[in-house]
């Protein structure tokens, strides 16, 4: 009789099965902020409590769990590849067990000190609720993370791309129903619907945990048969393995927490600057437009890309592990090749069309174009970043992102400080605007110093006619192409639909421009999943 086995994942279909549930995460995403926003009694107000509550709880939660998937996705992965299922375990149930223990007391902290952070901090006091409701989800979240960065580090992606999805579905729908019940209890309570909103945060995680934990205990017979397997292993101490863990996770953590404290700083920044020339409550609509709106459709692109930086970890640290140097310069160059082709006509897109996407979105709150162009000047340099940033963590160079992040938090600051307490009016990049800049500015010096580093350490060449050029002309056609049709199709048909069409035929004639030119090489196009087969058709056709 046969051992069972756990199926392992290509680093494309890995990738290829994140993005799906990426994208399906980021549109059910979408479709509760579309409904928070237009919800009559939350709109820009409530989106301001409901995304400073959250941006404390995501500091909390990098702090306790974020560097934990990508942390034991590596050690794992390490240990896997040489036969070492029985040390690979015991990796993830000491991982478990700590990380249990400082989710909880990560939650009990948000809990106790709602108030403190509320008033203190975030000078918003009915961003309290909205806290405690968010409390219990740090400690499930805390052990989810260390569940999928097990089966990461096993390339068992799927798991991880199935849980994130179902945690969605079950946020998206306990969202509309918590917030449409309590707008009727208690008759449009802004503060109460926000916190409500965040509520449904901690019963989806809780959720996610079921299901986790159901599916691991399906596995389990089948992870024992490998255990028993097992080759190559070496046993640790407890205290010593709690220490490897640390040291790998306490770097890519601090990534996170940087990160996190950046985004924290339009929080802490924002309604206090604009209050020298605006009255408290407008300065919270305005940061309700930025946190709520802006910020939310700027990352709809990285749910595309976040699937490439999340499959490169394990690949890179395998192929790293075995001293495979020609396949990780290979994957690196490739998936920053997609991350530009993601990137560029996602930013000339929302750029040229901020307006229309705001109406179309929010056709009761569509402020907030300005800020939004802005804002996607940010998009190339984030989704570079995200691939950049998870290569260095694959092949060891942890501490870089983190140094990175923390010199970009450091300018953030600096330009928020400055430039957010100027009247827009007076300074056309004030307020909100400044604010939008200082992120673009932050992100950028960050892509710098992680692609200086990159290059030195694996001596990579970009070749500008492949890496610039050829994308360039490519959106550069996009676009000009875009506008022609959108002012033809506007005579005939309403704003809404010409758009959409606009945006359609325009993805079709940038993917048409990037066949024409040869921007992939014909290795490059068999790593694409049924790239091969394409392939084959394509040059059939030709002779």
């Amino acid at each position: 009789m046969k051992r069972k086995k756990l199926k392992k994942e290509s680093f494309m279909k890995s990738v290829v099965v994140l993005m799906i549930s990426q994208v399906f995460v980021k549109a059910l995403g979408l479709v509760y902020k579309l409904y928070l926003t237009n919800k009559e009694g939350f709109g820009d107000k409530g989106n301001a409590i409901y995304s400073s509550g959250f941006q404390i709880y995501a500091l909390l939660l990098t702090i306790s769990a974020m560097g934990v998937p990508n942390a034991l996705s590596k050690l794992i992965s390490e240990r896997v590849a040489v036969g070492d299922h029985r040390g690979a375990h015991r990796v993830f149930k000491i991982a478990l067990i700590t990380f249990s223990i400082i989710g909880f007391g990560c939650s009990m902290i948000l809990f106790l000190g709602a108030n403190t952070i509320s008033n203190t901090f975030l000078q918003i006091p009915e961003a309290e609720m909205a806290l405690v409701a968010l409390s219990p989800s740090i400690f499930f979240v805390s052990v989810i993370a260390v569940i999928k960065g097990y089966f990461n580090g096993r390339e068992n992606i799927t798991v991880t791309a199935r849980s994130q999805s179902l945690e969605q579905v079950f946020k998206t729908v306990f969202t509309i129903i918590i917030v449409n019940s309590l707008s009727i209890i208690t008759g449009m309570d802004t503060v109460i619907m926000a916190a409500g909103a965040n509520l449904a945060t901690s019963l989806s995680a809780c959720a996610c945990f079921i299901y986790l934990v159901n599916y691991y205990r399906t596995i389990r017979p089948i992870i024992a048969s490998e255990i028993k397997s097992t080759v190559n292993y070496k046993p640790t101490r407890i205290r010593k393995t709690i220490k490897q863990i640390f040291f790998v996770s306490i770097p890519m953590s601090l990534s996170s927490i940087f990160g996190a404290l950046n985004r924290n700083i339009d929080s802490m920044t924002v309604v206090r600057g604009l209050k020298n020339f605006m009255s408290e409550e407008a300065a919270k609509i305005q940061y309700g437009i930025l946190s709520g709106k802006v910020e939310t459709l700027v990352t709809i692109p990285m749910s595309f890309n976040m699937a490439f930086a999340t499959a490169l970890v394990p690949a890179m640290s395998k192929a790293t592990a075995k001293g495979d140097i020609k396949t990780v310069e290979k994957r690196i160059k490739f998936s920053i090749l997609v991350s530009i082709l993601i990137g560029l006509p996602c930013m000339v897109g929302m750029i040229l069309y901020a307006k229309q996407i705001l109406l179309l979105l929010f056709p009761n709150a569509a402020s907030g174009e300005f800020i939004y162009q802005i804002s996607c000047l940010g998009i190339i340099f984030i989704l570079i970043e995200q691939t950049v940033g998870a290569t260095l963590h694959g092949i060891g160079k942890v501490f870089i992102p983190a140094i990175a992040l923390a010199i970009g938090g450091i300018i953030k600051l600096i330009l928020n400080l400055s430039l957010v307490p100027i009247n827009n009016e007076i300074f056309l990049l004030g307020g909100t605007a400044g604010a939008a800049l200082s992120s673009v500015i932050c992100h950028a010096v960050v892509l710098t110093i992680e692609l200086l580093v990159l290059k030195k350490q694996l001596k990579l060449k970009f070749e500008m006619r492949k890496f610039i050029i050829k994308p360039l002309i490519a959106v550069l056609t996009m676009a000009i192409s875009s506008k022609l049709l959108y002012s033809f199709l506007l005579n005939m048909l309403n704003q809404n639909l010409t758009l959409i069409i606009s945006i359609i035929l325009s993805i079709i004639i940038y993917f048409i421009m990037i066949i024409i030119l040869k921007t992939f090489s014909k290795s490059e196009i068999c790593m694409i999943p049924y790239g091969s087969k394409f392939l084959k058709k394509f040059q059939k056709k030709e002779t």
